[in-house]
């Protein structure tokens, strides 16, 4: 074997091993961000959602007179966004889902981030206004406060 032929070999040898070594440098630094994109994406989704369950409980009390109470609470919520006139004809415009999910009173009280955990409210009837707190298992996410009566419909997040 001459030596241009050699040369060749070896040229396209270390041309082909740049391109890949090239390619998993690319991969080892986009794959890692994508992930940070779309785990933002999945918290914006989340808080998104229990901002329209917040929007919900407002519309229960304005409607009914009082929260849900805590046993049974979000049950009474989505119940109320099933049977209630205004909220069936206007639930999916003052409720709207963030794409790609679609607005239902069922999946309202669920988180969109799989294995779709529910959300938990607990009210505090015991002073006055009535306060509650809702918040996303498995974060630290959540409307409201118990004892606190300023944080009434305040997310911890802002």
């Amino acid at each position: 074997m001459d030596i241009d032929k050699r040369n060749n070999i070896l040229t396209i040898l270390l041309a082909v091993l740049i391109l890949g070594l090239s390619w998993y440098l690319y991969r080892s630094i986009v794959d890692p961000y994508q992930e940070v994109l779309d785990e933002r994406e999945m918290v914006d989704r989340e808080r998104h959602r229990m901002g329209l369950v917040r929007d919900a409980l407002v519309q229960y009390r304005n409607i009914e007179g009082s929260f849900p109470p805590s046993d049974g609470g979000l049950d009474s919520l989505v119940a109320f966004l099933k049977t209630n006139e205004r909220m069936v004809e206007e639930g999916d415009s003052l409720f709207a889902f963030r794409a790609p999910s679609e607005y239902s009173p069922d999946s309202l009280v669920y988180s969109p981030r799989p294995p779709h955990n529910r959300f938990e409210y607990t009210l505090n009837d015991t002073i006055r206004p009535n306060i509650y707190l809702l918040e996303n298992p498995g974060t630290d996410d959540r409307i409201g406060d118990l004892e606190r009566t300023t944080l009434l419909n305040a997310p911890s997040w802002n």
